[in-house]
C-alpha cells in the first residue's frame, strides 16, 4: 500500500490483524470501546479514540479529514439516545458509524480514496446447502443479518454520494490465533454436533487481513466473499484438530439432542456453500485455502490454553 492514511472504526480481532500489517504512522486513528484497550494501543504508537456507538467522540471528525482509507468493522445494533440528532440522510438506524459520521465521511473527508466495510455471509441466509456467490439472493433470517443488509445498502448510498469505491467484505466464520478449535478442545468446550448435510464456511483472520490489504491497495470496490475453499461439516473440523493435538475427539452428538443457545441454534438453520471465486479473480491468493493448511500453525494454542485451564 502506497503511503495510506487509514482510519479504522472498530479495532477488533479482524481489523487488528489488518492494522498489524501497517506502520503505526499509516494509521491516522482507530476506535475501541474501552479506555484500557485505548491505552494498550496508544502504547504501541497508535492514536485510539473511545467510541461506544452511543455518542460521538471528540477528535474523530477532524481526524477523518486526513484519511485516505476508511475501514469499518463495527456491527450495527446500537441505538441513538432518544431525541439525539443523527449523522445524515444516509445514516442507517442501526449503524453507529453512519449515525454519527455520515456527513463527515460523505462531505468532509476530501482525501478519501477507498472505504472497506466488514459484513458477513449471514446476509445470504439459508440456501439448503447450495452454492452462493456475490450475485445470489439475500435471504437474511436473523435480526443481526437483516441489520447487515440495511447497513450494506446505506454504505453503498454514502459511497455513491461521495464518489469513492466501497469494498464490502462478506466474512464467513472467523478463526485464527486464540480463536480456534484447539482453544475449545483445551477448555473442554468443543462439541461435535452432527446435522446431516450441514456445512459451515470459515476464514482464517490472516486471509481477512490479506484480502483487505489487496483491496485497499488497489482501491477496489464491490462485494467480495471472504471465505476459504472448502465449506465443511463442523464435526469434521473438530475431529481434525483433535487428531493434530493427539487426543480423542469429543463424541458425536445428534443436533436434535444438543443443548444450544438460541443464537447457536440459529447458525445451524442456515446452510450454504459460499464461493470465493470473485476474490481470487481480483488477484488474491489464499494463505490458508482450507482448515487443513491452517490448523497446524495454530496447534500451540492447545498447550497454552490447557495450562490456563489447569
Amino acid at each position: 500500500m502506497t503511503a495510506p492514511q487509514v482510519f479504522i472504526f472498530g479495532h477488533g480481532y479482524s481489523a487488528g490483524h489488518f492494522a498489524a500489517r501497517l506502520k503505526p504512522s499509516d494509521i491516522v486513528g482507530t476506535t475501541v470501546r474501552s479506555r484500557d484497550k485505548a491505552a494498550s494501543l496508544a502504547a504501541h504508537g497508535l492514536k485510539p479514540f473511545v467510541f461506544d456507538g452511543e455518542h460521538p467522540c471528540d477528535g474523530i471528525a477532524s481526524t477523518l479529514y486526513r484519511a485516505t482509507h476508511l475501514l469499518v468493522s463495527v456491527p450495527p445494533g446500537h441505538r441513538a439516545p432518544k431525541g439525539a440528532a443523527v449523522g445524515g440522510a444516509n445514516a442507517a438506524p442501526g449503524d453507529p458509524v453512519l449515525r454519527w459520521y455520515a456527513d463527515e465521511i460523505g462531505h468532509g473527508s476530501p482525501k478519501l480514496e477507498w472505504i472497506g466495510y466488514l459484513s458477513t455471509v449471514g446476509v445470504y441466509g439459508d440456501h439448503e446447502g447450495g452454492w452462493v456467490d456475490e450475485e445470489s439472493e439475500l435471504r437474511p433470517v436473523s435480526k443481526r443479518s437483516k441489520a447487515r443488509v440495511e447497513a450494506e445498502a446505506a454504505w453503498r448510498a454514502l459511497a455513491k454520494t461521495r464518489g469513492v469505491p466501497l469494498a464490502i467484505l462478506r466474512l464467513s466464520g472467523i478463526y485464527g490465533p486464540g480463536r480456534n478449535g484447539f482453544v475449545n478442545l483445551a477448555k473442554g468446550t468443543a462439541k461435535r454436533l452432527v446435522k446431516p448435510g450441514q456445512v459451515f464456511n470459515r476464514i482464517h483472520v490472516d486471509d481477512i487481513a490479506g484480502a483487505l490489504e489487496l483491496l485497499a491497495e488497489r482501491r477496489l470496490g464491490g462485494v467480495f466473499n471472504v471465505t476459504d475453499d472448502e465449506p465443511a461439516p463442523p464435526q469434521d473440523v473438530v475431529a481434525h484438530a483433535a487428531a493434530l493435538a493427539g487426543i480423542e475427539p469429543p463424541p458425536e452428538v445428534p443436533f436434535d439432542e444438543a443443548e444450544l443457545s438460541p443464537m447457536a441454534r440459529s447458525f445451524y438453520g442456515e446452510n450454504k456453500r459460499v464461493s470465493n471465486a470473485k476474490l481470487k479473480a481480483a488477484g488474491y491468493v489464499f494463505r490458508h485455502p482450507t482448515y487443513r493448511e491452517a490448523l497446524p500453525g495454530l496447534l500451540g494454542d492447545f498447550g497454552r490454553f490447557q495450562e490456563q485451564a489447569g
